[in-house]
């Protein structure tokens, strides 16, 4: 033990301090250490131009997509795209509906697509459906979304709502719930739906 007393503690702080300063001057600071640099993540797989693929059922074809790119990630089997222009083919091979939106999905089995952003689906008698979002599964042949939609009847008649379920071809729909909507010549239908009956 050191044993300090009289002015000699203050002496003692002094060379304590200079013998810091002088340690502290005598290192070099060290120079700044460069970060690693990790390579970006990449995509497994990349297309940006022009890409067409058909799906099938057996030897029908079931829906065509085409979009300006693809990709799909390691650990994820699905493919994202961006924008979604697809085609819903009939059992006879015919076009029967079309869907476009800015970007989605399909899952890795190819059975389903997830459209997202300005949503149009039409079928070829001139039915229309416009949502943010909306789903296509093969399995079940169906259409379904739980989002705002706007659905035009062939007849013209504008129906809104939320959620949706609706065949491929847009010809069986269901508007969900909160339905309000427009209907064309609505007093000479309900006039010859009387004469019907």
């Amino acid at each position: 033990m050191i044993g300090v007393s009289g002015n000699r503690p203050r002496a003692a702080l002094l060379l304590a301090g200079a013998l810091a300063l002088a340690l502290c001057a005598a290192c070099t600071p060290l120079e700044d250490e460069k970060p690693v640099r990790r390579p970006l993540p990449r995509p497994a797989m990349l297309f940006d131009d022009t890409v067409t693929m058909d799906f099938h059922d057996g030897p029908a074809l079931v829906w065509r997509l085409r979009t300006g790119y693809l990709e799909r990630w390691g650990n994820d089997e699905r493919l994202f795209v961006r924008p979604v222009d697809v085609e819903f083919f009939d059992s006879l091979g015919y076009r029967a509906a079309t869907l476009r939106a800015d970007s989605g999905t399909i899952d890795g089995n190819f059975s389903s697509i997830r459209a997202y952003g300005n949503v149009h689906a039409q079928s070829l008698d001139g039915a229309s459906v416009r949502s943010d979002s909306l789903l296509y599964s093969k399995a079940t042949d169906r259409v379904t979304t739980d989002a705002d939609v706007r659905v035009v009847s062939r007849d013209g008649d504008v129906l809104q709502g939320k959620g949706l379920v609706s065949d491929s071809r847009l010809r069986d729909w269901k508007i969900l719930s909160d339905v309000r909507g427009i209907f064309q010549d609505a007093g000479p239908r309900l006039q010859a739906g009387e004469k019907a009956k």
